[in-house]
């Protein structure tokens, strides 16, 4: 589904990114780790198009999409969320996600003139959208809480709930574990696996929480200096000299 291929990106001299590639296949929770200033975030920022590569491709079902506008991979399924979730603190929950959908009628003014009751049966639809993804991450007996009273751990998965307001075909995680406590980490995890095995949602994640990156990831990708240093399933991975060297530290479990 998406190929980072060969992608270097520089600040200031600086090799953020360094000839990496791998891919992401269609079905699959992908984990990507490594130590921090790996390059894993600018990574992600590039294939999201927040930010553009001095060079490489990164392609998105065959096409070349790198330096893309994120709004545009948006249309076409491919989201992100972020280490630190971005609520409007001051909505609630439930219109946080009421919010997501893009081409609203209710935002053309005319046809909230003109169109009233097309726009109420849209709104109608939305709300039991809103609904089930509240349901399905046991958040809806926070619906009505203000966004910016709510724990961490349930902005985490507010965060992966605006996912589920769209054509969501492949979801890009920062860290969802980080900051969670292990009650709402487990909630997380089931819902991550239960969108991928259920509505099949591919993802790739980005985590230091090595016990949720063995229960959710497979294949898993490590990186260092910018650059892919090793790729192949949990156990392989975690006995690679190369990775407890660069990453894990002390000795193979």
């Amino acid at each position: 589904m998406i190929q980072v291929d060969n992608i270097a990106k520089s600040f200031g001299g600086i090799k953020a990114v360094d000839a990496c590639s791998f891919e992401v296949a269609e079905g699959s929770i992908t984990g990507l780790i490594g130590p921090n200033g790996a390059g894993k975030s600018t990574l992600f920022n590039i294939v999201t198009g927040f930010l553009k590569p001095d060079s490489g491709r990164i392609l998105l079902d065959g096409d070349n999409v790198a330096g893309v506008p994120p709004e545009q991979l948006f249309h076409r399924g491919l989201v992100r969320t972020f280490q630190t979730p971005h609520e409007f603190s001051r909505m609630t929950v439930r219109e946080n996600l009421m919010l997501v959908p893009a081409g609203q009628r209710g935002e053309n003014l005319l046809q909230s003139w003109l169109r009233w009751a097309r726009v109420k049966d849209q709104e109608r639809q939305l709300l039991d959208q809103v609904d089930d993804v509240l349901a399905f991450l046991n958040l809806d007996h926070i619906a009505d809480t203000l966004a910016g009273n709510i724990s961490g751990g349930q902005k985490k998965l507010l965060e992966l709930g605006r996912t589920m307001m769209t054509d969501a075909r492949v979801v890009l995680l920062d860290e969802p574990g980080a900051g969670v406590n292990r009650t709402l980490l487990a909630t997380l995890a089931d819902a991550i696996t239960r969108l991928n095995r259920e509505r099949g949602y591919t993802f790739c994640v980005i985590e230091h929480d090595m016990d949720l990156v063995a229960q959710l990831c497979a294949p898993v990708i490590v990186m260092a200096n910018g650059s892919v240093i090793a790729q192949g399933d949990f156990d392989t991975i975690r006995r690679n000299p190369q990775v407890i060297d660069a990453y894990l530290g002390g000795v193979p479990a």
